[in-house]
């Protein structure tokens, strides 16, 4: 398994020439919160599909 440093340093290769520093900050909040998310689903934490479903008839509907 890659560490995270090496993550982060192919991150900030892949990223263009002339990139600030608030668009590497960016792009690790990014990440970060994908992986969050990620690791949720994993967990059994996330939404079944049919009852977002449901929430967003009733919320569209209102």
């Amino acid at each position: 398994m890659e560490g995270i440093k090496n993550q982060v340093i192919r991150m900030i290769e892949s990223l263009p020439d002339g990139v600030t520093i608030d668009d590497i900050m960016a792009e690790l909040y990014f990440k970060l919160q994908i992986d969050r998310g990620l690791k949720e689903l994993d967990e059994g934490k996330g939404i079944p599909h049919d009852e977002v479903e449901a929430g967003f008839s009733k919320w569209l509907s209102e």
